[in-house]
Order: structure tokens, then sequence, then C-alpha cells
């Protein structure tokens, strides 16, 4: 590399140029500018200006200069063309600024950050458990968490809701908003979260949609299943490649919303061995409607600790979601229907006794294993009218409207 790659041009001599690449954020210095020095060479303590999007130039003083090392940063006095430095000492600063000497101003080519194409509902936890396992679930501290998070990850957004007690948080995917629910909970929040939704677009009365490019690898038997669900999504092939080692490589422009709770479900079809990679493509014009799911969901329809009896008759009705002994409340869903709809079902019924002589033994209940709700099962799972509620020690799905009477209002 070093041999046949010619390495980067910098002028040690010329006027302190450096371009913004990447923000992060300190409790004790504030917002931090990380890039690489292109031209010149500076000192802490030095006058600045940032130049923003618009032009305008941001007068700004050098209060820190830090290098990394390792996996930490240390404090530098001096930094010097073709060095990554971080910068504190300026708050209105966004990815793509040029900072450079006031004497001689020069812009550099400006990078960007794709927008944002999916959005999540965040509100305070409020199920009959709520505060039985976590320590914070106000939602001020959730705000005040979710802002924080926008300062340390600058392809988050963060807006508050009409109500004042939910907050929109908008992101590249579904999986980034995972990573962010996860991280939480593990502080000790507990929240719902609704389901992960693409952001439209209308431009001159057309309604628009995110788009990505998607590349797919996998064996040549699995072409067939891959290619056919993501077809039911509205996703349209448009290059096929075929390898020698009997697999394939298949690209796809498809709408953002189909990739949303797919990945899963295309590792089960591939067995594990697919690959599946996709990029922002820009917006087209609204693809039309798919089917998600199919079937409704298993709804309890009071509060109380699951029964094996009730479970276990249950099962036909189903896939469990819950184990004996799990406690359950009106509203909560434990489980997938195998028709179409939901079914209020109670899962805390016990079996009636009396002091008549049955005609056998009663055999022992023996439930089947469940598959465990993770947060991305969570996720892919829920409908509009269906939240996740994430504690640090249990993630459930339940109803927007608990109550059975307010569910059946609603669909009237």
């Amino acid at each position: 590399i070093i041999e046949e790659i010619p390495g980067p041009k910098h002028k040690k001599d010329e006027p302190f140029q450096m371009l913004v690449s990447d923000l992060s954020y300190s409790d004790y210095l504030g917002r931090l500018a990380i890039g690489k020095v292109i031209n010149g060479f500076t000192d802490s303590r030095s006058n600045m200006i940032c130049i923003q999007k618009n032009g305008d130039e941001v007068p700004l003083k050098i209060s820190k200069l830090q290098c990394y090392a390792g996996l930490g940063l240390k404090e530098i006095e001096k930094v010097e063309a073709g060095e990554i430095v971080v910068i504190s000492g300026i708050e209105n600063v966004h990815i793509g600024d040029t900072i450079c000497t006031k004497e001689q101003p020069k812009v550099l080519p400006r990078i960007t950050v794709d927008e944002p194409t999916v959005f999540m509902n965040f509100s305070r936890n409020s199920s009959p458990l709520a505060g039985t396992e976590g320590k914070i679930t106000q939602p001020g501290k959730i705000k005040e968490r979710l802002e924080k998070e926008s300062l340390l990850n600058v392809s988050i957004q963060v807006e508050e809701s009409e109500d004042k007690e939910s907050f929109i948080v908008k992101g590249r995917g579904e999986f980034q908003m995972a990573i962010i629910i996860e991280t939480m909970r593990r502080e000790g929040f507990e929240l719902n979260v609704g389901r992960p939704q693409v952001i439209f677009k209308y431009i001159d009365g057309v309604k628009m949609e995110p788009m990505e490019h998607l590349y797919v690898q996998c064996e040549n038997t699995f072409t067939g299943i891959v290619t056919e669900k993501l077809s039911r999504r509205k996703g349209k092939l448009i290059n096929m490649t075929n390898y020698d080692n009997g697999r394939v490589q298949i690209e796809f422009l498809t709408p953002a919303r189909s990739l949303i709770g797919y990945r899963d479900e295309f590792l089960t079809d591939t067995r594990g061995t697919g690959l599946m990679n996709s990029s922002f493509a820009g917006y087209e014009e609204y693809k039309g409607d798919f089917v998600n799911r199919y079937s409704g969901s298993l709804v309890g329809d009071r509060s109380g600790s699951a029964v094996p009896y009730a479970l276990f008759n249950l099962e036909p009705r189903g896939t469990l979601f819950i184990l004996a002994g799990d406690k359950v409340y009106e509203g909560m869903v434990i489980g997938e229907h195998n028709k179409e709809g939901d079914l209020n079902v109670n899962p805390t019924k016990t079996k009636k006794l009396s002091n008549m002589r049955s005609s056998g033994k009663d055999e022992a209940v023996v439930l089947s294993p469940i598959l465990p709700m993770t947060l991305e099962r969570s996720l892919r799972f829920i409908r509009d009218d269906e939240l996740v509620e994430v504690t640090p020690k249990s993630i459930r799905i339940r109803k927007k409207a608990l109550s059975a009477h307010a569910r059946k209002q609603m669909d009237k």
C-alpha cells in the first residue's frame, strides 16, 4: 500500500483549513467538531471562523485540541495538516462546515449526511406494570436522554409531539432505533415505542417515499423465495449476477418501508447464509400498500399471572409469547393469533375444581417452547394500534388502548 498508493497531498505552509466530517458531545466541553486538517497548522487558544452551509462566518476560539490515542482521546497543543483532530469551542457547527482562519477564509468542498428516512414515537411507560422494573420513567428524563443522543449521533433528530407526552425520533433505519432503545433500557429507562414508519414527502402534490438500493447475496436455491418476497413488498429486480461458487448477487430497488422487519425473515429464508446491504437511493412516487402481517394478536383481557392450564388451552389458537408465571394485564399481547383479527383471551384462567370424582387421572400439562420476543422481533411484529413496552428486565407488546371496550369504540 505504501509503495503503490500515493499519499494525501497537504500543504503545511498554507492557511489552516479543516473539514468537519463528524460531531460528538462532551458534558464538560460541549459540542465537539471532528475532522482532518487539510492545510496549515494551528494550536489551542487560536481564533478561527466556521463557514457554514449558507455562507455565514461564525467566529470561534479553540478552547481545546484533542487527538485519538487508541480508544480514547488525549489533549495536544498543536495540530498540523494530515492529522485528525477533535476541536472544542463552538456550539453551532454541522457536518460539512469549514473551519479556517479569518484572514484567509477558503471553503472546502462540502460533504452531506443522508436524511432520516424512518421515525418512531417514544413515550413514557403507561402500562399497569409501569415503574416496577425501571428507575427512570418521567417524560422529561426521556426527552433529555433523547436530546443528548441527537448531539452524539448526527443522523438522529428529535422532535416533541403536540401532546408533550411523546417524542418523534427520526433516523436512518429500525436497527439504529433499536440500538438507541436497547441502550436506554440498559440505563434503567422504561418507555413505550411505536411501530417504525417511513418519512413521506409531498413534491408538487405527489406523495413520495424513500427508496433503498438493496444488494442481496445468497445461494442459488434461495433465489426464488427472496425474489418472491421482495416483489410482494414492491421491490423491483434491477440486476442479477451468478458466481462460480453457487451463490448469486441480486440487486433491487425497493421502498425503505419494505425493509422494516425483513432482515430477520431474510435470514430465516436463506438459513442464515444470506448477506444483505442497502444504501439510500432518493425519493420516488409512492409504490402502493402491501400487507406486512396477515395474522391477528392474542390479547389478554385481565390482569394477573399466566397459568399453565390456561396457556395449554390457548396453544391451538396461535403462537404464545409468554411463559407460565409471567405477569399479564388487560390489553397486553400474549401471542400471535393464527387467524386474521384479534382475539381477547384469559391467560389467568385456572381449572375449575369440584368434589366430583373424575373418570381418570389428570395428565401433567406440558407447554410447547416459545420464541422469545426480542426487541427487533417485537418492532417487526407490531401494528399501528400496538406498542412495545421496554423495561430493563422485560420486553412486552401491548395495545395502545388497553381496554377492550375502548378498542371497540376506536374500530367503529
